[in-house]
């Protein structure tokens, strides 16, 4: 275990609820969702809190169940993001992968357009 263990387990169990949430949701009301929602306060934070691990000097080994949750969580949060732009997708995505385009970027919404081919603004806005 990392010590970062049970900010992993609520991030996952948020994700979790998001996802049924969404999936339960009717689909004239999934398109009025705040898209990038599910990246500010959903994968940007499991994004965040890997480069943060992995930062400043320190390298915290993850255990496999951990990089699984965290990376699953994310990849939650990305389909949700897509979905509400009209887009099926079964995101696939590193943790590790996210976390160096954040880096690059500074910007989770170039990291969830660039990883899911999804306009990372409002259409509207």
């Amino acid at each position: 275990m990392s010590g970062y263990g049970p900010r992993i387990a609520a991030l996952e169990r948020r994700a979790e609820r998001d996802r049924a949430a969404f999936d339960d949701e009717r689909p004239d009301r999934r398109q009025r969702e705040e898209p990038t929602a599910y990246l500010r306060e959903g994968a940007g934070e499991a994004i965040w809190l890997y480069v943060e691990a992995r930062t400043g000097g320190r390298m915290v080994p993850f255990s496999p169940a951990e990089l699984e949750a965290l990376t699953g969580a994310m990849n939650d949060w990305l389909e949700c993001y897509a979905r509400c732009h009209g887009v099926e997708l079964e995101a696939s995505f590193t943790v590790r992968e996210a976390a160096e385009l954040l880096l690059q970027t500074r910007n989770v919404h170039d990291v969830g357009q660039l990883l899911t081919g999804v306009p990372g603004r409002e259409k509207n806005g």
